[in-house]
């Protein structure tokens, strides 16, 4: 019986070794990164995600945004243009917004007064505007990347969005393999 029982501690002994490695393994698979996947267009929406972005990358987490559908308005440069764009795209340029100016909220819009009236209590309360939010983040590094797809869809030319110093243009794909390694997985 006693050796019976040694041979029972052993193997209980065996499988705890290889489960602490297993966990051990999953505990370092993760970076210390942030991935947020924004498909809104609301300003309130977006505002949210680049507060926690610019929170996330102030503490060295690295940050990494995946514009796609409605968002890439915000990402329109007002001053540019795409060119040989097809009737379809054309339209869709003039119905979406262009731009962080011209975002709506996706409560109490009001006609277009109340994103008036939320950039005027974010410039009351000393909170940075969305467009200085988006200069800050990158100068914090944070990553963004346009979803090629979307881009496609709507009818978006690379030449009409802005100037960002760590932007990129890839597929889901791209996204999915980045939250997989990311300890912070958001969708907004």
């Amino acid at each position: 019986m006693e050796k019976s029982s040694e041979v029972t501690i052993k193997q209980l002994q065996t499988q705890i070794d290889e489960l602490k490695e297993k966990v051990s393994k999953l505990e370092s698979s993760r970076l210390d990164q942030l991935s947020i996947a924004i498909v809104s267009g609301d300003l309130d929406k977006i505002l949210a995600a680049m507060i926690i972005s610019i929170a996330a990358a102030a503490m060295d987490t690295q940050v990494k945004l995946f514009f796609s559908f409605w968002s890439l308005s915000a990402l329109r440069d007002p001053k540019k243009t795409g060119e040989g764009k097809d009737i379809i795209s054309k339209m869709f340029g003039m119905m979406l917004p262009k731009g962080t100016g011209k975002l709506k909220l996706s409560n109490m819009n009001m006609g277009g007064i109340g994103p008036k009236m939320i950039s005027y209590l974010m410039k009351k309360q000393n909170v940075m505007s969305l467009d200085t939010m988006l200069k800050e983040a990158g100068e914090l590094g944070i990553e963004i990347v346009i979803c090629e797809m979307s881009m496609g869809l709507m009818g978006f030319k690379k030449e009409e969005f802005i100037d960002y110093p760590h932007l990129s243009y890839a597929g889901a794909a791209t996204f999915v393999a980045d939250a997989s390694e990311s300890s912070i997985q958001l969708f907004i």
